[in-house]
């Protein structure tokens, strides 16, 4: 049997509902829907100036594929951000510049490169980076965030060297997205939690997601942005740990306590964000793993200058 119009609870055909929005906000009040807005681009904040301003660059890269070292950028993109240092939830004031271009690779593009950017050949023959815009766009920058920085750090590094002397953040290591109320640290999945889609894997649309998704409020912390823990946490010192000679039969428990197996320097190692935590973590190895024996084992020191970068920090020894 047909159903009468003026039968139906939730009117979206109804011409007082016949603009997008409206019908938006219809089925946002509805407890069976989410609705998705695409993700608009923004320049100001409504955030004014209280104090010192940092520089920060948002960055991305689109590449041929996976490794720095025989790939290359087809695509670079940053967003030149005026953040308030002051503000300790961290929110953006400004968005002052934009870089985006594409730089042919001198190498046909793969065509699963192709197939998850739509950068083609045709695309991006002839084309190189204007190096000088790059170096303007760099200058005065505090702090440069990425998402998966390893990936775009090593890329940007070998194409741009001068890239080697900013400290550099990470909003996938950086931040434990899934205790902050999240269930993915995937860029696209973060945005959608918010409401938001957008056309992904472009340099530019992926910075302008990544910023949005920074300077949001997090879920279990209201008065606090990832980009504020960002900007905190570039002012640590980290320490990567190796459990130098450790005995074979202790792998299990490494592995429960965190630690990753570096097969080609075959040792156990794990990452910490203080001086605290490493004399906590030397007293447990010596207990658990060395049983009380004295041993010395590898430390790697690192600020923002080194983190994510192939070239690491400064190697210690410690001896427990």
């Amino acid at each position: 049997m047909a159903r009468h119009p003026q039968n139906n609870p939730t009117p979206l055909l109804d011409a007082s509902f016949g603009e997008p929005e409206a019908m938006a906000q219809v089925l946002d009040a509805h407890p069976d829907y989410r609705v998705l807005r695409r993700l608009q681009p923004k320049r100001e904040f409504g955030l004014k100036r209280t104090g010192d301003v940092m520089k920060v660059l948002i960055l991305d890269t689109e590449t041929t594929g996976l490794d720095p070292a025989k790939d290359r950028i087809i695509e670079l993109a940053m967003l030149s951000v005026d953040v308030d240092v002051d503000v300790a939830s961290g929110r953006p004031i400004q968005v002052q510049d934009v870089f985006d271009e594409l730089e042919d690779p001198g190498i046909p593009i793969p065509a699963e490169a192709t197939r998850v950017t739509g950068i083609t050949d045709s695309m991006v023959a002839g084309k190189r980076l204007d190096e000088a815009r790059v170096a303007e766009v760099m200058r005065g920058a505090g702090l440069v965030i990425a998402h998966n920085a390893r990936f775009d750090r090593g890329f940007v590094e070998r194409r741009l060297p001068a890239f080697s002397e900013l400290p550099w953040a990470c909003s996938v290591a950086e931040i434990d997205w899934q205790s902050l109320g999240r269930g993915s640290a995937k860029l696209e999945f973060l945005a959608h939690e918010l409401g938001w889609f957008y056309d992904a894997h472009r340099a530019e649309m992926d910075c302008h997601a990544l910023l949005a998704v920074l300077s949001a409020p997090l879920p279990n912390y209201p008065d606090e942005t990832a980009l504020g823990r960002l900007l905190q946490a570039a002012q640590t010192t980290s320490y990567r740990v190796c459990a130098t000679g450790a005995p074979f039969e202790s792998k299990d428990l490494l592995r429960a306590r965190g630690y990753r197996w570096d097969a080609e320097r075959k040792v156990w190692h794990t990452q910490l964000s203080s001086a605290a935590a490493l004399e906590l973590e030397g007293g447990w190895l010596k207990a658990e793993v060395y049983k009380g024996r004295t041993v010395r084992i590898e430390i790697e020191r690192m600020t923002a200058r080194e983190r994510f970068s192939v070239r690491g920090g400064d190697v210690q020894h410690m001896t427990l």
